[in-house]
């Protein structure tokens, strides 16, 4: 009994140690990044560049593949997790359901022409370059979608955010965004007893059911708690907080993903004025989260294996980049748009998405694709980042922008 004590008495001290050393290293390897991000964002101010380039280049700069100050960005890259989930949030709280209706039936044709054929460029370059079918398949699929953080975080939110462009683009964003998820939920199925298609229609009928009971919730059980606290904005703010991580849990536990439940759970509260309280407040929190995201873009990078095939990303990424704007200013200019509004709009679309990541990954650590597509795909998608970045702030106003000119928030 006595040694049991004692035995049991280590392991307690011992978790304690290490869940101690964890914090420590937590916390030096936030401070690290935030002195970076810090400094090479005050470099990037005085030479004119996008603030955003300069986190990802202090992922690549003190990253495992440089300075290796941070060997292992995992956990960094779960906490900027976070403001992708608050993200989707406050870009569903702007999303009234009826609206996001209108926006639909306007943009579907947009949004799938430019997936499908994103999906057969993209197909087609990786067979050329010899990669396998299977790897060219998941290639072309992750490949078809533009960038929710990117796109949201460059429209400035008291303008066009607001008004018809910033609508339009998160209508396209949205539609792709749930056909992503469709791709990932299926890709996860393919392992399932039952089989892929009965599991992915299975998850289908998940997401009906969930968005139809989060309505009915917010109806009849949310909009009266916060009616009871819109005088106290502290307990007001919490509370939108609380909804949003908790739809997005109960989205995750039944496979719709985090980010899913948090859009879904934005949206179904669009209806409620205090909607623009809450996204205003949440604003300052997402942004700081997601400069850890982009650091943790710039982590990924490993810059010996990127050598390998580096001229196949980028002329994969060069075809992108100039193809998904024109193709877009193209079909927006087919349903009646004006050519100004449907270059600016389609140059705002210009890249490739973090889904495109997300599938590279899943794909990879199930076994379904080769190493070789994992990291075309993230190369590909990380230049298009960069890329699409510097196109945007330097022509079109941003919250990031260069001059005082292009910079509105």
């Amino acid at each position: 009994m006595v040694i049991e004590e004692i035995h049991y008495t280590q392991t307690v001290f011992l978790a304690t140690i290490n869940s101690k050393n964890h914090m420590e290293r937590f916390l030096f390897d936030l401070s690290i990044i935030l002195v970076g991000a810090a400094v090479l964002s005050f470099l990037a101010v005085i030479l004119k560049q996008p603030i955003i380039i300069a986190y990802i280049a202090c992922g690549i700069f003190i990253g495992p593949s440089v300075m290796g100050w941070i060997k292992r960005p995992d956990f960094i890259e779960m906490v900027s997790h976070v403001g992708i989930t608050l993200l989707l949030f406050l870009a569903g709280l702007c999303l009234h359901p009826q609206k996001l209706a209108r926006l639909f039936r306007k943009t579907i044709v947009v949004t799938f022409t430019n997936c499908l054929v994103s999906f057969l460029i993209a197909f087609t370059f990786s067979y050329i370059f010899h990669f396998n079918v299977i790897d060219s398949v998941y290639i072309g699929l992750a490949l078809m979608f533009s960038s929710t953080i990117l796109t949201v975080k460059l429209l400035p939110t008291t303008t066009l955010h607001q008004q018809r462009m910033g609508a339009v683009c998160i209508g396209v964003l949205i539609l792709e965004d749930l056909l992503a998820v469709l791709v990932l939920a299926f890709i996860r199925c393919m392992d399932l007893p039952q089989g892929a298609l009965l599991g992915f229609a299975l998850l289908v009928l998940k997401v009906a059911i969930f968005v139809g009971l989060l309505l009915i919730f917010e109806t009849f059980v949310l909009r009266k708690v916060m009616i009871k606290v819109e005088h106290l904005h502290e307990a007001l703010l919490i509370l939108g907080l609380a909804w949003c991580f908790g739809i997005a849990s109960v989205s995750n536990h039944m496979g719709l993903f985090y980010e899913t439940g948090a859009f879904f759970a934005g949206v179904a509260i669009a209806r409620h004025p205090i909607s623009l309280f809450i996204s205003e407040r949440l604003k300052p929190i997402r942004d700081f989260f997601l400069v850890l995201f982009f650091f943790t873009l710039g982590a990924k990078i490993n810059l010996l294996v990127m050598k390998e095939i580096f001229p196949q990303a980028l002329l994969l990424a060069a075809i992108f980049v100039f193809l998904k704007p024109w193709l877009f200013k193209k079909m927006f200019i087919a349903i009646g748009e004006q050519p100004s509004f449907a270059k600016e709009t389609g140059m705002r679309l210009g890249q490739l998405s973090e889904f495109s990541l997300l599938i590279a990954i899943l794909a990879f650590s199930l076994g379904n694709i080769t190493i070789r597509a994992s990291q075309l795909i993230q190369f590909v998608t990380i230049i298009t980042f960069i890329a699409s970045s510097y196109m945007v702030i330097f022509k079109y106003p941003t919250p990031v922008g260069t001059s005082e000119k292009l910079r509105r928030d």
